[in-house]
């Protein structure tokens, strides 16, 4: 299987019955994958079912085979989380860091603060909070609804 064959649709498909951790029938992935109609289902069903990722049981219903690795994901429990996401965490701690130093310089009167640090915390938090949102729509885009 290449990264190029589960993605788009096929992979809010596939993260939707990871997500479910129960065999899933052609209409409640039409429903939980906020798909237009079955038959979009039933062809990104079978798209994963020939990647060998999912398979049809006895009564129709399809269940997970495989958990494959997806590029620029990471697998949390049931739940395909965008690696931005840690990168957003490591910037929380950079800033986190960034905000002591300055409280340490203003209580301390230490001449440790100073304009460039001020800027280098800014373009931290900035880069914090583009890497938070960019994560959260891709988290998004591949959960359009939380199972419950």
């Amino acid at each position: 299987m290449t990264s190029d064959e589960l993605e788009g649709t096929t992979l809010s498909v596939y993260a939707f019955i990871v997500r479910v951790g129960e065999p899933v029938g052609v209409r409640d992935v039409t429903r939980g994958a906020e798909l237009s109609s079955t038959s979009v289902a039933h062809h990104h069903l079978q798209k994963l079912e020939t990647l060998g990722l999912i398979e049809k049981n006895t009564y129709g219903r399809y269940t997970l085979k495989e958990k494959a690795s997806v590029d620029g994901h990471v697998w949390v429990g049931k739940s395909l989380v965008p690696r931005l996401m840690f990168y957003s965490f490591f910037f929380m701690g950079a800033i986190a860091v960034e905000i002591g130093i300055i409280l340490f310089g203003l209580i301390f009167n230490r001449a440790i603060v100073d304009g460039r640090l001020l800027f280098f915390t800014g373009m931290t938090f900035v880069t914090m909070l583009l890497f938070i949102i960019e994560s959260l729509a891709l988290y998004r885009k591949l959960n359009p609804k939380r199972v419950k």
